[in-house]
């Protein structure tokens, strides 16, 4: 049917719902709770006493909410460096505003938390003093919507605000993260018949080892593989870098990014690099000397269409390293 109108496609708003798929499994609540269910809530409980005002741990409880859900301490942040992203959303400043050397807060040097996960030694002797700084700022924040019957789905909200105009500025990167949920998809896909589980950021798998497999996305690489040999014991197996953009004159820096991802890789124990990519007539030789800790290169493309050898090859690795049978004929 053709009208009176017509409207372009809504591409970045797409490239939007890929990229919050992902910043759900990273900085989100999601991204929270995972954190949460791993760690021992006598101490948590201990610091959000510390921390945080008997009456707003009560205002908390009233609405059947855990403290941490809106109250930022060590055990969280050290257990989990890039959720200060998600204290940061939760409170509404932007990351110029609270990094930025010129009108931020300050505490432009604890922003290695936010985007590598990791805590630099100025940072981890500071780490108390930001979290008290947001516990007063959260606390405002309670008295505020206490009127607005507090909840899990608000607070994420509250969040959602925030993230919008962060996706908007970097749209590139909203493209970008696209093509990581993509590839994540296309695995979900493979292992789909031995599937155990599936949550916000991560896939567990059964496997013939008798040990669960997990497909995660993370931060730095994109996406992991690891092998659960014992409780919060993890074997390394495979570390993925999706590198989604078109241009063909910057795919060589994209490799060297993932050059310095799977070199970080290696040294934590991963056996396997793959770097995935979405150009066409890619020299490989010169791509494999920019990144000779990429085992195995794919097109993202190739992938996408879920036929022909390169995506048979992906597809028999996949299940090979995850020790999954093929499924049912």
């Amino acid at each position: 049917m053709t009208g009176k109108f017509t409207f372009p496609a809504p591409e970045l708003q797409l490239g939007f719902a890929f990229a919050l798929k992902r910043f759900r499994a990273v900085y989100l609540q999601s991204a929270l709770l995972e954190t949460v269910r791993d760690m021992d809530i006598t101490e948590l409980d201990q610091q959000l006493a510390q921390f945080v005002k008997p009456a707003d741990l009560a205002a908390m409880a009233q609405y059947g909410l855990r403290g941490e859900l809106l109250f930022a301490v060590p055990a969280v942040l050290q257990k989990n460096p890039y959720l200060l992203g998600y204290y940061r959303l939760l409170m509404g400043y932007s990351q110029k505003e609270f990094y930025g050397s010129d009108k931020g807060f300050g505490v432009g040097y604890f922003k290695g938390m936010e985007t590598k996960g990791k805590i630099s030694k100025d940072a981890a002797a500071d780490l108390s003093d930001l979290c008290a700084a947001f516990c007063e700022a959260a606390s405002f924040l309670l008295d505020g919507v206490g009127p607005l019957r507090l909840s899990r789905e608000l607070l994420d909200d509250l969040t959602l605000l925030t993230v919008g105009p962060q996706l908007r500025g970097g749209a590139n990167n909203a493209r970008g993260t696209a093509g990581i949920v993509l590839v994540f998809e296309i695995i979900r896909e493979i292992v789909a018949h031995a599937m155990a589980e599936v949550r916000e950021s991560a896939m567990e798998v059964n496997s013939a080892t008798g040990r669960p497999f997990l497909i995660e996305f993370a931060a730095d690489p994109d996406i992991i593989i690891r092998e659960e040999m014992a409780h919060q014991d993890y074997r390394n197996v495979v570390a993925i870098e999706v590198k989604s953009g078109k241009d063909i004159s910057n795919i060589h820096n994209r490799i060297g990014e993932a050059e310095k991802s799977h070199q970080k890789a290696r040294r934590r124990g991963f056996t396997e690099c793959w770097t995935v990519v979405n150009v066409s007539r890619l020299d490989m030789t010169k791509a494999r000397s920019e990144s000779p800790s990429t085992d195995r290169f794919y097109s993202l493309t190739e992938l996408v269409s879920r036929q022909g050898a390169e995506y048979d090859d992906f597809r028999r690795r996949v299940m090979s390293l995850t020790a999954i049978p093929s499924p049912p004929t």
